[in-house]
């Protein structure tokens, strides 16, 4: 079992290192490498996974798992911040909208196999989907049915969804075009991801511990309802268990800095959230393969 979660975590974590120390020593701007990824590679692996994916009334489950890992974490928020003292719209979001692509989609591949990728990807997409409507609102006071409308990645999966529900074959040479480029998103995210860890201060180590705690538990009580209520296949169950208690999406940190909520806690919750995964993510991979037994 320690040989196998090494060789899962291997691969993942050496390319993290090796983005820590490209942010260490030559210090990049990783903003215009993340837009394009953002706007180009990742909507390509979207398009190019989600077109030829098997879509029927048997992906519903995971897409209700999928919401009850989003929603039931930001519901037990609201007492857990009106309790501590904590902003609700500075602490919420990381638990709701975890790293479900830099770090999920790489993880669950080298750990299930291809076989998960279109699984992992529908997760991406539900949760991204969430994030720049649901969770944009929330911060905002407003709608932002624009920005969700007009994101690549929503682009992407609508067409991508459109074309698959209809059985129109897509083209091979657009279909190979698009594989190829989202071949880049996973390096890439996970090379952005090493990066940011440069900028973590040991000042943030408290309430990063706190946030991490307090994201574990609200994930385990996600986790929960899932397993009691969504009828999942075995490699399905197994990761909602990592996807439930992964640690906080990066973009939380950029939406919070761009509304002023806490931008320093935030970050610190962030970046220290992903730091501790190399402590956590072995623990829950022996969970998840215990429920084959």
């Amino acid at each position: 079992m320690f040989a196998q979660v090494v060789s899962i975590l291997f691969p993942v974590m050496a390319l993290v290192a090796v983005g820590f120390a490209i942010g260490y020593w030559l210090k990049p701007d990783f903003r215009p490498i993340n837009r394009i990824n953002m706007d180009a590679c990742l909507p390509a692996l979207v398009f190019s996974s989600l077109s030829t994916m098997p879509l029927s009334d048997g992906q519903l489950p995971l897409i209700y798992a999928s919401l009850i890992a989003v929603l039931v974490p930001g519901l037990l928020m609201v007492p857990i911040c009106r309790l501590g003292g904590w902003n609700f719209k500075a602490w919420a979001p990381l638990h709701m909208f975890r790293n479900s692509g830099n770090l999920a989609i790489p993880l669950f591949t080298y750990t299930f196999g291809d076989a998960a990728l279109s699984s992992a990807v529908l997760l991406f997409v539900v949760s991204a989907c969430l994030h720049i409507s649901l969770g944009l609102a929330l911060l905002s006071k407003g709608g932002s049915l624009r920005q969700i409308l007009t994101a690549p990645v929503f682009i992407a999966a609508a067409t991508a969804m459109a074309l698959n529900l209809t059985g129109s074959q897509v083209w091979s040479p657009l279909h190979e075009a698009t594989a190829l480029l989202g071949q880049a998103a996973v390096p890439v995210m996970l090379l952005s991801l090493g990066s940011q860890m440069t900028n973590l201060r040991l000042s943030g180590l408290k309430v990063g511990v706190i946030a991490t705690l307090q994201s574990l538990v609200t994930g385990a009580i996600a986790f929960a309802c899932i397993y009691y209520w969504v009828p999942l296949p075995q490699m399905q169950l197994q990761m909602m268990v990592l996807f439930t208690m992964l640690p906080p999406a990066v973009m939380n940190y950029l939406f919070a800095e761009r509304f002023h909520i806490e931008p320093e806690h935030v970050a610190s919750m962030v970046l220290f959230g992903n730091f501790f995964c190399v402590l956590t993510l072995p623990l829950l991979l022996v969970f998840a393969f215990s429920l084959a037994s």
